[in-house]
């Protein structure tokens, strides 16, 4: 997939097939819509285009409003997106000038002058140009003037998946990653750097990675203890390990071979039992014990444990610690497909 961050960068194609939104998630219900552009792309001996946005518009809209927070980074999205078969993928910058544009100037300049668009598909309530003004009616009336044609996502076939990004939001924000999971179709992922902590898991027997979310509008779920998979890029004395036989069997596989794939528990929260002032996103990677500062991994969310708790001190929370890894190998032993 290509990717453009601006709608200058893009080559205006012979015959695009074009859907527009902002497809935070890219849950099941944006999954149908994408899977038909595709489908209607090869079909019709097209190329499949996504418009997108970022920021967000409704950041845009509302700046006072910085309460906002987006299941996926934009990179995240990319990455889903490519996955589902994407041809073309454009990153427009949401600025007041591009909110502000008409219906008319926008299917002009934007779909047919910029993009080249020849066919349009769209969700029953698709919104669009300044004030969101712009409807089917618009795209209809305008199809006959520059020779595109349209197809409706119904209301029925978007209503029976039953899902929203509000929802998910939700869920996450209520630490119910299992249902955000059975929305998305995938699992509900944290990306970032390593970076280094005050090390005290280490003095517990936990020692944990310390994860630096760089994007700050990235949704983080509610505080407290998950089931977690965790994936890391392969280093060349792995690479030789495997190829001499020697695994640890903590290690899973993945579909990547330049990808591993480990089970553990990741904590969010303030760390109350010590007193902690900043909210950590930390993992405790089982059987587990490289230094991995400055390196890149994502954390993919599989089930809540628990809320977050102030312990008397360490010793009963090194106590509970115990049990949450009880308890989330005996998860990953009753659910043999994450293995």
């Amino acid at each position: 997939m290509k990717i453009y961050n601006q709608l200058s960068d893009f080559k205006k194609l012979d015959n695009a097939v074009v859907t527009i939104g902002t497809f935070d998630g890219v849950h099941y219900g944006h999954q149908k819509i994408v899977k038909r552009l595709c489908e209607l792309a090869k079909s019709s001996g097209g190329e499949s285009v996504i418009l997108t946005f970022f920021p967000h518009p409704r950041i845009m809209i509302d700046p006072e409003n910085q309460d906002l927070k987006l299941i996926n980074t934009i990179k995240e999205k990319a990455e889903i997106l490519a996955d589902l078969g994407v041809d073309h993928l454009i990153i427009t910058p949401f600025t007041r000038d591009f909110s502000n544009l008409s219906p008319a100037e926008y299917i002009q300049n934007i779909l047919v002058d910029t993009i080249g668009t020849k066919q349009i598909i769209v969700g029953y309530d698709h919104r669009f140009g300044k004030d969101r003004k712009g409807g089917m009616t618009e795209l209809e009336a305008f199809s006959k003037i520059y020779n595109y044609s349209i197809e409706e996502i119904p209301e029925q076939d978007i209503n029976d998946v039953a899902v929203s990004s509000t929802k998910i939001r939700k869920a996450l924000l209520d630490g119910d990653v299992a249902l955000a999971a059975t929305y998305l179709g995938y699992h509900f992922a944290i990306n970032g750097p390593v970076i280094k902590g005050d090390k005290i898991g280490r003095t517990i027997g936990f020692p944990t990675a310390n994860i630096f979310v760089e994007e700050t509008y990235k949704l983080i779920p509610s505080d407290g203890i998950y089931a977690v998979t965790i994936e890391m890029m392969e280093e060349k004395s792995e690479v030789e390990s495997q190829e001499s036989g020697v695994e640890s069997s903590s290690r899973l596989r993945t579909k990547d071979s330049r990808l591993n794939l480990y089970r553990g528990m990741a904590y969010i929260g303030q760390r109350p039992t010590i007193n902690g002032m900043t909210r950590n996103i930390e993992v405790n990677i089982f059987d587990f014990n490289r230094e991995i500062y400055g390196q890149h991994i994502k954390m993919n969310f599989l089930k809540f444990l628990r809320h977050d708790v102030k312990f008397t001190g360490l010793e009963t929370l090194t106590q509970q610690l115990h049990q949450d890894k009880l308890d989330t190998l005996a998860f990953f032993k009753s659910n043999e497909e994450l293995k």
